[in-house]
């Protein structure tokens, strides 16, 4: 299996649903709180953000377009990060 394989599994099937449960969990504790701090604000964004650039990846991965040199270090990067989870 390629890096590249290897990236778009891991981001199709834990990094994106991960961060898909953590969206939806701070959604509903926003909606319990009734508010939104400007803390819960930013993380939303920031949860937001590294989604769409997740898509952006796998979508980069679909048209051939990322090398392997590069798919090894982002999936070397997001091991290391879920390895600290």
């Amino acid at each position: 299996m390629t890096n590249t394989e290897k990236l778009k599994n891991l981001l199709e099937n834990e990094v994106i649903p991960d961060l898909e449960v953590a969206i939806d969990e701070l959604f509903a504790a926003i909606d319990k709180a009734k508010n939104a701090s400007a803390e819960q604000k930013a993380d939303l964004e920031e949860m937001r953000d590294m989604r769409t650039e997740c898509f952006a990846m796998v979508e980069e991965i679909k048209r051939d377009e990322m090398d392997e040199e590069e798919a090894e270090e982002l999936l070397t990067e997001l091991v290391e990060i879920k390895t600290e989870e």
